[in-house]
């Protein structure tokens, strides 16, 4: 077991490069989304029926690939500048020339048990609905992650002793993830799960990832 891990929240954007930091395993921007930015993600979730976007991408492509990838951004100007920040901090922040760009609509939990991942670190951001929870290093008995939960649900597997051990991003938070693949992070990365949408709820969920 490693030296405890924390997580890192600001209204600061530059608190993500506390991520190089050895003892966090989370690092979480509260961005607060512009009015413009909440209107197109509302039309989004209200009039599109599914959205599956994977691409590949530098800083400087982002706004041509997404207009290119899906009539849904033709009207999206502020989405899709936002969609470009990310990508340009991302790349910048790990000394990338492109990133994995995946934007998603959800209406059931993708990730639904607590897990890690393995690999070094993703940023996730939910830019409408109910945004991701989390679990406290010193509030996980990691031996019930994966297997270790015998086919158990989180809330019968002993993974956390009590509900409000839970913690909860915010919607348009953009988070840091660091996974097991950071060196020296094998036994320390963050332990997360996709919410439930209640009935009828739909999520808008971007993650951007290492490619190269």
């Amino acid at each position: 077991m490693p030296a405890n891990r924390f997580a890192a929240i600001s209204s600061e954007p530059n608190i993500l490069t506390d991520i190089y930091r050895e003892e966090i395993n989370l690092s979480v921007w509260q961005c607060t989304l512009s009015q413009a930015l909440n209107s197109e993600v509302a039309d989004l979730l209200n009039t599109a029926s599914e959205l599956q976007l994977s691409i590949a991408l530098t800083p400087e492509q982002t706004i041509d690939e997404l207009r290119g990838a899906s009539a849904l951004f033709a009207d999206k100007p502020a989405l899709s500048a936002h969609l470009a920040m990310l990508v340009d901090m991302f790349c910048t922040l790990f000394e990338l020339k492109r990133a994995g760009l995946r934007l998603t609509l959800l209406n059931k939990a993708m990730c639904p048990k607590f897990h890690v991942d393995h690999i070094p670190c993703r940023l996730v951001s939910t830019l409408g609905g109910v945004a991701s929870q989390w679990l406290p290093h010193d509030k996980v008995d990691r031996s019930k992650l994966g297997l270790g939960s015998k086919g158990k649900k989180d809330h019968e597997s002993g993974i956390y002793s009590c509900g409000s051990d839970i913690q909860q991003l915010n919607t348009g938070d953009v988070a840091l993830l660091k996974g097991s693949g950071w060196l020296g992070n094998e036994q320390g990365a963050l332990v997360h799960r996709s919410p439930a949408p209640a009935a009828g709820e739909t999520r808008l969920l971007l993650t951007l990832d290492f490619i190269d």
